[in-house]
Parts: C-alpha cells; structure tokens; sequence
C-alpha cells in the first residue's frame, strides 16, 4: 500500500466518524467530565495496548494542560501503576485489574473513559460495570464492534471501522477535542497557550 492510499483510507475513516458520532453525545460526555472536575470528581482512564499509552496521553493533558495556562485537573491513568497492575493480575485476575482500581479511587459523581477498539476489552467493561454500581458516568472510546457495551455506558463514542490503527487515529482527535473543550468550558477566561508572547 502506498501511503497516499493509506492517507485516504484514514481521511474516510475520520470523515465517516464525523457523520455518524453524534455531536450532542459528545455534548455530553465533555459535559460529564466538566461536571466532575468542577466539584472535585476524578476522570480515570483506562485501557489496554495502544488504548493503555492513550489513556495516559489524556491523563497528561489534563494533569499537566493543553492549550491553556491553568491549574491541574484530577484525572487518573489506572494502567500506570506496575505494582497494582502485576500484583492484582498475579494474585486474582487481569480481567478486574481496572474495576479493583475504579473500587480504589472512583466516588459518586467521578467520571471512567474507557478505551476498547474491539468494545469487548474484558477488564474494560468490567471496570465499567464497577463504575455505574458506584454512580458514576461513563464514556467509552470504541470502534466499529463497541455497541456490544452500548447498554453498560452512559456515552458511546463508536469509530465506524475495525482497522485497530485507523480507529486509534480517530480516538487521538476525539479526545483532543474532548480536552480542548473541557479547558475551554471550565477555564473559558485564561489564555490559550498560542497567545502567550
């Protein structure tokens, strides 16, 4: 494949996710987040893979900023910790490795974005289903197959394809939209990083 064709092939995917992801679900899902940063509630993060290095990609946008001078907001990458990870793996299963940790750090309120291409991530919609038992929101980042969970979370993100790489593609847009505009939203005053001298 040439990478003229490769390029097309990834606009069409970016294009077909503009058509068919709804803008008033991403409405709310940036609303959700809003909501919990503002009064104190934690964003966790979680994925596996490639989804794992994006969860800590979101993470550091918000830890740290994106396009604003502001103070840090409370998200939390729940791949990060190699002694929990290994740890509750070895001892129990890998396959609640997330949801032990949304148990952890997760509080009414919070908010858990969980990354899945396939939407069928075992540790994933586990950690899901622990988040909405203790009331939080919930947002997944999925592809094609993520309806398969359309019932488990509150907002359903779903990249129009099955090509794992086009789809991550797609989800590094989505959330730089989605942090761009929580920025904007909660600290629509300050400055954006551009117009500093």
């Amino acid at each position: 494949m040439l990478l003229q064709d490769y390029l097309r092939d990834s606009i069409a995917v970016l294009e077909g996710s503009g058509d068919s992801i709804a803008q008033e679900l991403l409405d709310g899902a940036i609303a959700a987040v809003v909501s919990a940063f503002a009064s104190g509630k934690p964003l966790l993060l979680c994925g596996n893979g490639g989804s794992a290095s994006d969860a800590m990609h979101i993470t550091g946008e918000f830890v740290g900023r994106f396009l604003k001078e502001r103070r840090a907001l409370r998200a939390i990458c729940l791949s990060d910790n190699a002694a929990v990870l290994t740890a509750w793996s070895n001892d129990y299963s890998y396959e609640s490795v997330f949801a032990r940790q949304v148990e952890a750090y997760g509080e009414p309120g919070a908010v858990l974005l969980g990354i899945t291409t396939s939407g069928t991530s075992k540790n994933v919609v586990a950690a899901f289903a622990q988040a909405r038992r203790m009331g939080m929101k919930t947002i997944a980042l999925t592809g094609e197959g993520g309806a398969a969970i359309a019932s488990q979370v509150d907002y359903l993100l779903a990249v129009p394809s099955r090509n794992t790489p086009l789809i991550q593609q797609v989800h590094i847009c989505l959330y730089h939209y989605i942090c761009g505009q929580v920025e904007e939203r909660i600290f629509a005053t300050e400055p954006t990083l551009s117009a500093r001298a």
